[in-house]
């Protein structure tokens, strides 16, 4: 018989599964117990603004990372993934910003991420003019300090939230400033760097699964495949880093064997699927 606590996550889990409305901001840290938030927290929402409820589903799950594409439009950080998609008040800020604020007010500093090892993670893919988009995101973010993570002088004052810019990464930018509130995502050349970045200003890395597999998931990795994604894994942990794909299998079994090879953020596009998987619920539907 599970344990309370893990019985409440898997109601919790099992209530958005079911196509229950979504948990409201007060329930949310109760629905994300310790247990079912260190499971899940191993899991990135990508693209989490195309999600029924954004922001406010992951955090129901327990999610350890969201990912929000942005552009700048009209003066604002409209989120989408084309600008045709972009809506004026549709932005950074509304979807993301300041529901995380009010999350960490009504919950506290560590609710959003239980899993000492995985800080909760806003994953910003700037899809174009990336210094237009830092200065204009910077001088946002700064109304938030409060509850960011704060990099200074080669130093991480971790706060309940750590963005991190990918996409078009203003990486020269990010590179002078002595003191900000967001770090890279890097990419795989950048384990092999002499020197390497520092893991203050890189503590991601992202690249495409095909630049490492052809797996879909319906078959078994080969043992050079394993190999691999193994040592890419070993060689990113012992840099302070931590590892990500996109483009990679969303479907349980991969989801298992990602996890087994050590990889530390795990994609999907499934987030109730994936998370009722993670606390051990069972499969996810295919």
């Amino acid at each position: 018989m599970p344990s309370r606590v893990l019985q409440l996550s898997l109601f919790a889990i099992s209530a958005c599964a079911a196509g229950d409305p979504i948990l409201g901001d007060g329930d949310v840290a109760g629905a994300a117990t310790t247990t079912a938030a260190t499971a899940t927290a191993i899991l990135h929402g990508h693209n989490d603004y195309l999600q029924p409820a954004p922001l406010q589903r992951a955090l129901a799950l327990g999610l350890g990372s969201v990912e929000a594409d942005v552009f700048l439009e009209g003066g604002e950080l409209r989120v989408g993934h084309e600008r045709w998609q972009l809506r004026a008040g549709r932005t950074l800020r509304a979807l993301y910003l300041e529901p995380l604020r009010a999350h960490v007010a009504a919950h506290g500093t560590e609710s959003l991420s239980r899993d000492p090892l995985r800080p909760f993670v806003l994953l910003v893919d700037i899809k174009a003019d990336g210094d237009a988009v830092y200065r204009a995101l910077r001088a946002e973010l700064a109304d938030f300090a409060p509850m960011l993570t704060r990099f200074v002088d080669g130093r991480v004052e971790r706060g309940p939230v750590t963005v991190i810019l990918s996409g078009s990464r203003p990486r020269a930018l990010l590179a002078a400033e002595r003191d900000r509130w967001c770090a890279l995502d890097g990419r795989l050349p950048d384990l092999d760097a002499v020197p390497p970045p520092p893991a203050d200003l890189v503590p991601w890395i992202s690249d495409a699964w095909s630049r490492v597999s052809d797996w879909t998931g319906t078959d078994e990795l080969t043992a050079a495949e394993r190999a691999r994604l193994a040592s890419l894994a070993t060689r990113a942990r012992a840099q302070g880093r931590e590892l990500r794909f996109w483009g990679a299998p969303d479907r349980p079994e991969a989801w298992q064997a990602l996890r087994e090879l050590g990889i530390a953020r795990i994609g999907t596009d499934r987030p109730t699927q994936a998370a009722r998987w993670a606390v051990g619920a069972g499969d996810a539907p295919q």
